[in-house]
């Protein structure tokens, strides 16, 4: 009976570890996107917006991916669903290595976000089946998110490296297929918990596209789409709007992404422990308050402002993402908890790639990178209004407590 149950917690602890080091895994290649794109640019001859697209085509067969698979974690189960997108993704990234046309890594990226958005959803879901309350939930989801900080951490680290010491950038993504095998065989081998099959005979395309009608669904994921505009905004664009520096602490301008990156892996962490002491509505109201801080001040500062409150914000973002993707999934039976996370995903890619996007549109066309920076602070003026009405509402909370006792106790 002991060694039963040794088992078992061995066996859960797998699980976790297999979910966090997928998100740590892909996350090497998706943030280190910036450090790629200026040897893209030299090596190729591209324009900032065609070289861009090392940013966009993944985002955007994320964004279809979600969309048109993620029912595949509910009809399939987690396990296939892991192993399938797992291994699309880990072929995708070994093929940068026999390739050199720009149009060639377009098409892996594309196949490698498919394969991303089919495993990360299977991931989603696998964690609403191992945890064992909507709270639990909410704090795995934010410790699973900071491996995904760490992975961001990594990969523009790993790129560094392989520049100093003459390799091309390439190699990035084939030491993501390497890890990417090891997950596959870790995956192939774990025991996964038996799953509650009500409402999965309907697990379809068409249930997916009648989930984004729902209110939980749909306001979850724009709260979803408004943070992540935000974030994006400072990983793509905060190095360009502190170009301008020329302060005492030059050096603080240098690290300041990977300030934000250490600071928002470390919050990310630190969520897990605050979530057990004080109230998810609270804590992201208030913090949303800080970001919107944060980003007001270094417009009203400038850069001298801007290469100490841009960074901080990472701090504050820590919790956003991991939280309002648990509770928008945790207002479903587990049994939708694919589809579901396939429309956060979509949310989520949509504003990844478009954020950014529109920033780099009203940048050109007033001629100055703070513009963008002022539609990025009119996001974080929408994100603190709607937590400010989820915290002084509640609107979900009934959903929540209901779905503690039927699907959790």
């Amino acid at each position: 009976m002991h060694s039963h149950a040794d088992g078992d917690a061995r066996n859960l602890a797998l699980l976790k570890w297999l979910t966090c080091l997928m998100f740590l895994m892909f996350a090497m290649t998706s943030d280190a996107v910036g450090s790629v794109i200026p040897e893209v640019i030299e090596e190729f001859r591209l324009s900032l917006k065609a070289a861009g697209a090392f940013h966009y085509v993944p985002m955007a067969a994320i964004a279809v991916g979600a969309i048109l698979l993620g029912f595949l974690a509910d009809r399939l189960g987690r396990k296939r669903t892991i192993i399938a997108g797992l291994a699309l993704y880990a072929v995708g990234s070994l093929l940068f290595a026999f390739g050199n046309s720009f149009a060639f890594f377009m098409v892996l990226l594309a196949m490698a976000g498919f394969g991303i958005s089919v495993f990360k959803i299977g991931a989603l879901a696998l964690i609403g089946d191992i945890a064992t309350s909507t709270q639990q939930h909410t704090s795995l989801m934010n410790t699973v998110e900071g491996f995904f900080g760490v992975g961001s951490i990594i990969g523009p680290a790993i790129v560094a490296a392989l520049l100093s010491a003459g390799w091309s950038w390439k190699w990035l993504y084939v030491i993501a297929a390497v890890i990417c095998v090891i997950l596959i065989l870790l995956a192939a081998r774990v025991r996964y918990p038996a799953r509650r099959h009500a409402g999965a005979e309907s697990a379809d395309l068409a249930r997916t596209l009648h989930m984004m009608q729902n209110p939980y669904a749909l306001g979850f994921s724009s709260l979803i789409a408004l943070y992540v505009a935000v974030e994006v905004a400072i990983y793509v664009w905060m190095p360009t709007y502190l170009q301008r520096y020329e302060g005492s602490v030059a050096w603080l301008s240098t690290y300041a992404l990977t300030a934000f990156f250490v600071l928002r892996a470390g919050g990310r962490f630190l969520g897990a422990w605050m979530l057990n002491h004080f109230s998810w509505r609270t804590v992201l109201m208030l913090f949303a308050l800080a970001i919107l801080v944060c980003f007001a001040g270094s417009l009203a500062g400038g850069a001298a402002a801007g290469v100490y409150l841009l960074p901080l914000s990472g701090l504050f973002m820590s919790m956003m993402y991991p939280t309002l993707n648990s509770k928008g999934i945790s207002c479903f039976i587990k049994s939708e908890h694919g589809a579901v996370a396939g429309v956060t995903l979509f949310f989520t890619a949509v504003a990844a790639a478009l954020g950014p996007l529109a920033m780099a549109v009203v940048s050109d066309a007033l001629g100055d990178v703070k513009y963008g920076f002022v539609l990025a602070t009119g996001f974080t003026v929408l994100l603190f209004a709607g937590l400010l009405y989820n915290w002084a509402r509640d609107p979900a909370g009934a959903r929540l407590r209901q779905l503690d006792q039927s699907e959790y106790a």
